[in-house]
């Protein structure tokens, strides 16, 4: 991909990189490791080579910023009841047919509004914010701008969420553990290769589970998973049995999978919205692989959108779509009904804005 005019005067010197013998430069923040000569960029679009340093063009230019439910990345056990403001830059490091965000992600121009971290975080204040997401597109790419956002975000007391794709480098993840406190990693078709070959557009799912390991071992950033179930190409119920099988041998049975329900986007119009048979078949292999939080997402009103108790099965977390309708846990997030410690950090009750949940106790 060739630099152009406008994308000369933006960015910043990357720090994700090594020099190679052939004059080009590796990019370290993904593992696509795109090898980049003089002039062009890596297929993200956003990392690219003039004057043979890797620049990180997107560097403080921010596409997109909104005030979102932190329930809505999905993540529901991490300081559930919060805000988070979200930001995003242009460029993805995926190719997915079926992006909701796709004018974003798969846009190749600098384009967005200059912040620098510091007003970001300013941003994030005024709006009454207790967390910064980055997200809409793959945040790894820009993740020397999220790096210094989420450092100023902590000195200000907010905290930080990747919703990423999962597809880093033990380069990104030294980076991340850094500032980064909680991750939804998101699966498409339970990772099953087939499908990541041809509506991703990456050889393989391998790195992802690779960066689960080395984030569940090697920092201690909160982890929630989710996996975007395809009709008729991602929904494979061998694949979801391998992933639920890998999250509970490698990485905790509490961790939390939500199953989310496709919707026809981009390249993907043709194809039906996911039958709600089919994300429960998903749930009940969930649970009979041993994992303790399943939840169905984009199903307003569902049953399993709630938090049942790993114990007893009482509904500890009552929910409808992003709203907490009833905290049935005690000050220790435990289950009122039998007293089981619920794998959940924070407690919407603590939360200053409550004006979006009606929270009964």
């Amino acid at each position: 991909m060739e630099l152009n005019e406008y994308d000369a005067f933006l960015g910043k010197e990357a720090e994700l990189f090594t020099k190679l013998p052939n004059n080009r430069i590796r990019c370290n923040a993904c593992a696509r490791y795109c090898e980049i000569p003089e002039g062009k960029n890596g297929l993200c679009g956003i990392r690219g080579v003039k004057d043979n340093k890797l620049l990180l063009f997107v560097y403080g230019s921010v596409i997109s910023g909104n005030i979102d439910p932190i329930e809505k990345k999905p993540v529901s056990h991490y300081m559930p009841g919060t805000s988070v403001y979200s930001i995003a830059t242009t460029g993805c490091n995926w190719l997915c047919k079926y992006c909701q965000n796709y004018d974003i992600s798969q846009r190749r121009k600098i384009e967005g509004i200059q912040m620098s971290p510091e007003q970001v975080v300013e941003a994030a204040k005024k709006y009454n914010s207790e967390g910064i997401a980055y997200t809409y597109n793959e945040p790894s790419i820009f993740i020397e701008f999220a790096k210094d956002c989420g450092i100023e975000a902590h000195r200000n007391g907010i905290f930080n969420i990747f919703v990423s794709n999962g597809y880093f480098t033990k380069d990104s993840i030294d980076m991340a553990k850094n500032f980064l406190d909680c991750i939804t990693i998101d699966f498409k078709g339970s990772g099953e290769q087939n499908f990541v070959r041809q509506y991703i557009g990456i050889p393989s799912s391998e790195p992802i589970f690779q960066s689960l390991k080395e984030i569940k071992n090697d920092t201690n950033i909160h982890i929630e998973i989710t996996d975007l179930i395809v009709p008729q190409a991602g929904d494979n119920l061998e694949a979801a049995k391998k992933l639920c099988h890998f999250i509970d041998d490698e990485l905790s049975p509490d961790i939390p999978i939500h199953f989310l329900r496709f919707h026809p986007d981009y390249k993907m119009m043709e194809f039906p919205s996911t039958p709600i048979q089919t994300l429960e078949k998903h749930y009940h292999i969930a649970k009979n692989e041993g994992l303790n939080y399943v939840y169905i997402g984009n199903v307003p009103g569902h049953k399993l959108e709630h938090t049942y108790c790993p114990e007893c099965n009482a509904i500890v977390v009552h929910r409808y779509g992003f709203d907490i309708i009833a905290w049935n846990l005690d000050k220790q997030n435990r289950c009122k009904n039998c007293l089981y410690p619920i794998a959940i950090k924070g407690n919407p009750n603590n939360v200053k804005r409550k004006n979006r949940f009606q929270i009964i106790n």
